[in-house]
């Protein structure tokens, strides 16, 4: 993904970073000497779905969404890059929250750089294996769509990182245009091509793994030819091998073929108006294929600079109002594939601990990974912050993937109209509605929200829907339908949830729907300063009494009811105040929940996996259809039932220091009755008969978790860092030592290049840290010359990227420390003090070049 602004220019190109250029001052004119160099380091987009399609039943597609095997799917998906977190073990630790979240996919970059890091060298071991997070995916119940940064076919990936992700040794022997169809570009990357290719076939669905689609390229035009020949020798190869699944693409832009997300920067704190142009656009250009989004912003990068807000601000600005207005914007657009970059960032908020059960790990960019735009931490503002704790917005993503996966009715649905185009539903014209419609069922979903996107003025209205049974203006008996400010809500009709039953309408919003033990579940929610409606079909005799909350009205047979509706549908009302829990129906064949917008978010629904004999026992639809409700904790991983014995797996939340949870939470779960024991991290939780019974009659379990540690055990487990003996070792000793030997260090005398742009004065040897090896990370650069004695400055010209920086020294004077923040480039004078100048002798210029990275010029 590119963070830069789209109208900047930048200096120079990416080819030109870590170069460095002398010119020395003196007053006789004089040639210096072969330099010595040596490294400190180590080592809303929419893509078209290639017309050759998927080569395997298991992937097919058509104008509506995704078929897997069969079943009609979402893909409602985040953005995960391995490298960024480059410990295998914790992969299954993201994974599992991101099925916590309903969510049910993955993307995810490799990194070209990183796998193929010199010519003929494909590395898949250690944290650049990918069968680690194939394995891991499967675990969990994930698909994945292979993508080029962190785990696909591509060699440019974006994702702020240096060069895009194209190996740097590219950069240096390649003569050709990258990415383009110039023959030795084309052979430079067909070992990592393969490579990919080898390890990833084995993983596809096809062979039971978790890759359902490959992305062929990312952020790239397709004109002149020579790029649209490129795609194709990819998509050659790409055919000529095991690969069976749907090949996909990755757009910037309108270009007659894709639609871009949305577009923020956390600098800018200020709201955009909702694009509302995404389905006509789609319609116009590719209508014979699902709309999918593989880069909807999700966060924001944030760049160098005191006005940078950090990621703190980016979270705020992409929190759960935005979550809400611009994804559900997508639902508005008929969009069934989004992918939300990114969905775990890097950043470690504080006073917050949380009980897990794998040790705490934080990711970054880490071994000079970023490209110059930004530093080195990629939060992005992102659902899962760096040190993989749960932020603000994983609730709001939590309620809409968990309604998704609720509503198989949605997967397939027609757009209607919206606002714009005429409809007319509303009765106040500061909302805005779109209204999409199941061909098959007749399901109604109508989108709303203010319209005018920005507001956060709060609206009423009432709708007038249109059902199976007839017209009717909704809510029957609460006041209104209420946005308050930056909020959108699904408004349903005739929604069908479990086996046998449906609502007329809800004006209330679905967090799930499904069958446990046998029973219709329904589990509703909304705030609680709102009003809220539904309408359904009761079934079965409830086991408990009425109701009792003051807050929660049950009218049958209203007369605002369409006629064939009356006898047989019970208008519930919810008022302003009604918080916490409530069981509205509980019956034998029936389940009716609703809670307030806080509450439903503490709730999860773990998937039971298939029988160990399924191949894709852990995936929901496609190999499980059961699950249950768990309230309380702060994450629920996963679920397992072995006789009558339910076994949860979850952490617990500390924060503040203080104990959020010092006494434990209250565990709800509703699960089949014939469970006898539950287990929570392995411990016995001792169930209360009475509120288990108040929960529900059939299958209610209530009962009480604590922490096993406490927040001052882990504060005594910290080491004392002033009692560790802290050792250190001279970082630089060629300053410090008299007569340092470089003789072993690359010779840095090239006369050619491959690099754009040539040498800007000098003898004719060119001082790329490219072509010599060195493209990243810190350099150290030795020039040697004998002194006449009149020498008094040194002309140095160091390129490294913006935000980069360079210290030097004569010998072991130290000269000055030169950076700009907004600048890839410095040509400055430094001069030698009196003394420095070791006159008739070998003098030594040192410079510690910090680099940047190499920039993204290939983006078009």
């Amino acid at each position: 993904m590119d963070a830069r602004n789209p109208g900047r220019s930048y200096a120079v190109m990416w080819l030109l970073f870590s170069t460095l250029f002398f010119a020395f001052q003196t007053v006789l004119a004089f040639a210096s000497s072969p330099l010595n160099v040596r490294s400190s380091s180590g080592s809303g987009t929419l893509p078209i779905i290639s017309s050759r399609a998927s080569r395997t039943s298991d992937v097919q597609f058509d104008n509506y969404s995704l078929i897997i095997r069969g079943q009609r799917v979402i893909l409602y998906s985040g953005e995960f890059h391995t490298f960024r977190l480059p410990v295998p073990s914790l992969w299954p630790d993201i994974l599992q929250k991101v099925k916590a979240a309903g969510f049910n996919g993955i993307s995810v970059y490799t990194h070209m750089g990183l796998i193929n890091p010199s010519r003929g060298v494909v590395d898949f071991n250690g944290f650049r294996a990918l069968q680690p997070l194939f394995d891991a995916a499967k675990e969990s119940g994930i698909w994945i769509i292979l993508r080029p940064v962190a785990d696909a076919f591509i060699q440019y990936i974006n994702a702020e990182t240096t060069a895009g992700g194209i190996a740097h040794w590219i950069t240096t022997e390649v003569a050709g245009e990258p990415r383009s169809n110039a023959s030795d570009y084309e052979a430079a990357w067909q070992d990592y091509i393969k490579g990919i290719i080898d390890v990833t076939a084995p993983n596809q669905i096809s062979s039971g793994g978790p890759v359902i689609a490959v992305q062929v390229d990312n952020e790239f035009s397709q004109s002149p030819d020579t790029h649209a020949q490129y795609f194709v020798q990819l998509e050659d190869v790409y055919h000529a091998s095991a690969i069976d699944v749907p090949l996909t693409y990755n757009d910037p832009g309108m270009g007659s073929n894709f639609i871009n997300g949305t577009r923020y920067d956390c600098t800018h704190q200020t709201w955009q108006q909702v694009a509302t142009n995404y389905y006509s656009y789609h319609a116009q250009v590719d209508p014979l294929q699902p709309q999918f989004l593989p880069e909807f912003q999700s966060g924001a990068p944030d760049s160098w600079g005191l006005t940078s807000p950090g990621y703190e601000g980016c979270r705020l600005l992409t929190g759960p109002d935005f979550l809400s207005v611009f994804n559900l914007n997508l639902w508005a657009a008929n969009a069934k594939l989004v992918n939300f970059y990114m969905f775990y960032g890097l950043f470690i908020p504080k006073q917050k601990v949380v009980i897990m059960l794998t040790r705490n790990f934080s990711g970054t960019s880490w071994g000079a990974l970023p490209y110059p735009g930004i530093y080195t931490s990629y939060d992005y503002g992102g659902t899962i912050a760096e040190n993989r704790v749960l932020t603000s917005k994983f609730d709001e993503m939590k309620r809409q993937g968990m309604s998704l996966r609720s509503s198989p009715e949605f997967y397939k649905t027609d757009w209607v109209a919206d606002t714009n185009t005429g409809l007319s539903v509303s009765t106040n014209s500061a909302s805005y509605v779109t209204e999409l419609r199941n061909p098959d069922t007749g399901s109604g979903f109508y989108i709303v929200r203010q319209a005018n996107s920005t507001s956060t003025a709060t609206i009423d209205f009432k709708l007038n829907a249109t059902t199976s049974l007839g017209a009717v203006q909704i809510p029957l008996i609460a006041p209104a339908i209420t946005i308050g400010g930056r909020q959108s809500k699904v408004i349903v009709t005739d929604y069908s949830f479990g086996s046998k039953s449906k609502a007329l309408y809800s004006t209330a919003q679905i967090f799930f729907a499904g069958v446990i033990d046998g029973r219709d579940v329904l589990f509703i929610y909304g705030n609680s300063t709102q009003a809220h409606e539904i309408a359904l079909g009761l079934t079965g005799t409830s086991s408990g009494s009425k109701v009792k909350s003051p807050f929660v009205n049950m009218a049958a047979q209203h007369s605002g009811l369409p006629q064939a509706a009356v006898s047989s549908t019970t208008v519930v009302t919810f008022s302003p105040g009604t918080n916490g829990l409530t069981t509205v129906w509980d019956s034998g064949t029936q389940l009716i929940l609703f809670a307030d917008t806080q509450t439903a978010a503490t709730f999860w629904s773990p998937t039971i996996a298939a029988p160990s004999s399924s191949q894709f026992k852990n995936y929901w639809a496609i190999g499980t259809n059961e699950s249950i409700l768990v309230g309380g904790p702060f994450l629920v991983r996963n679920a397992t039932i072995s006789g009558s014995t339910l076994a949860l797996r979850g952490d617990l939340e500390l924060a503040n220091g203080t104990s959020a949870a010092a006494n434990g939470v209250q565990l709800s779960v509703i699960a089949p009755h014939a469970i006898k024991t539950i287990t929570w991290n392995g411990a016995k939780v001792t169930l209360n008969a009475t509120a288990s019974s108040s929960l529900t009659s059939h299958g209610g379990f209530v009962g009480h978790i604590q922490p096993k540690t406490s927040f001052a055990q882990i504060q005594k487990a910290i080491p004392d860092l002033n009692k560790t003996g802290w050792k250190y070792k001279d970082s630089l000793p060629e300053v410090n030592e008299e007569g340092f030997d470089d003789s072993g260090w690359v010779l840095a005398n090239r006369t050619t290049t491959n690099i754009y742009g040539g040498a800007y004065f000098g003898d004719g040897r060119l001082l790329f840290g490219c072509d010599y090896g060195f493209c990243e990370n810190t350099v150290i650069w030795r020039g040697h010359f004998k002194a006449t004695g009149l020498e008094k400055s040194v002309n140095l010209s160091v390129n490294g990227g913006e935000g980069f920086a360079a210290s030097v020294w004569l010998n072991d004077v130290y000269l000055n420390t030169y950076g700009n923040t907004l600048a890839a480039e410095f040509n400055e004078t430094f001069v030698f003090p009196p003394g420095a100048v070791k006159k008739g002798k070998d003098n030594v210029i040192t410079v510690v070049q910090d680099n940047m990275g190499l920039d993204e010029n290939g983006y078009n």
